[in-house]
């Protein structure tokens, strides 16, 4: 079948190309054709996408683009859409995810240029596929913050998501990042994934609290994914009517009648409206 947007003549504009993660003979057959077509690669390290062009017997300009690219350095890629060819990579994988990319990708929407993608490798979808954790929901969350404080903020926003987790991560900080999730999520099945598709390829299961331990006093080198399973199902407990009454009491110290009836029902697995009708008679005791 011809390929309807890479012909031998490949019309003007953005082609978002993605390239291995590591085997660099994942490349696809149409992403090696459209970097042959290139008049300009935009790359997140021209030295990393050297090798890959080396590699497939090509020499095609390159400017670099990455975090640190500013409007003018958009504004002219952008300006070259109009005429030419450019093909947007990042150092390994898809680019967008966790890369700037989408800058670019939004400027020359704007202006209206063609813009289109080569699916291919992404280090978050091969890691949730070697972890033999839930793949049917989840969510991917790039890199964690640096310091302590905004880590544990920005866990804690996922605790309550009935989803698969994925972080990007590296060695040196892989330890704490662990541990920090445990202490956020709760002791959770997840794995760690590196060196995808490479020679050393390793996906280590089981709870973030072993994996923390694990990888204490040995940072592991390379690429890292970490996959975090979902939370299990919330146990409720059991009560009788005193306890239940005291647990509602309690609860409409610091809450409007409805929330405390809510949060007490939640607990326990009852009948929100049960409880909100309980919680009004105790209220007019009081």
């Amino acid at each position: 079948m011809p390929d309807s947007n890479i012909s031998n003549s490949p019309l003007p504009g953005l082609y978002i190309v993605a390239t291995p993660i590591g085997n660099l003979g994942d490349i696809g057959a149409r992403a090696a054709r459209t970097l042959a077509r290139a008049d300009v690669i935009a790359a997140e390290d021209t030295r990393v996408t050297a090798k890959l062009l080396s590699h497939l017997g090509l020499r095609v300009p390159m400017t670099p683009y990455h975090d640190h690219s500013d409007e003018r350095i958009r504004a002219a890629l952008v300006a070259r859409m109009e005429q030419e060819v450019v093909v947007l990579v990042s150092d390994a994988g898809t680019p967008l995810i966790s890369d700037p990319g989408y800058k670019l990708v939004r400027a020359a929407r704007a202006a209206g240029r063609h813009v289109t993608t080569l699916p291919g490798p992404c280090a978050a979808i091969a890691g949730i596929t070697l972890s033999g954790l839930p793949s049917d929901r989840f969510l991917f969350a790039g890199f964690l913050p640096n310091k302590a404080k905004a880590r544990a903020d920005t866990i804690a926003e996922f605790a309550g998501l009935r989803a698969t987790l994925v972080f990007y991560e590296s060695g040196p900080r892989l330890a704490a990042t662990l541990a920090a999730l445990a202490e956020g999520l709760g002791d959770r099945e997840a794995a760690v994934a590196r060196e995808i598709s490479k020679m050393f390829e390793e996906c280590v299961t089981g709870t973030l609290s072993a994996l923390a331990a694990r990888y204490e006093d040995a940072p592991p080198k390379g690429e890292i994914v970490v996959i975090v399973g979902p939370p299990g199902e919330a146990v409720a407990e059991e009560a009788d009517d005193a306890t239940l009454d005291a647990a509602i009491r309690d609860a409409m110290r610091d809450k409007p009648v409805a929330q405390a009836a809510k949060a007490v029902a939640k607990r326990f697995g009852l009948d929100r409206h049960d409880i909100y009708a309980r919680a009004l008679v105790l209220k007019e005791q009081a």
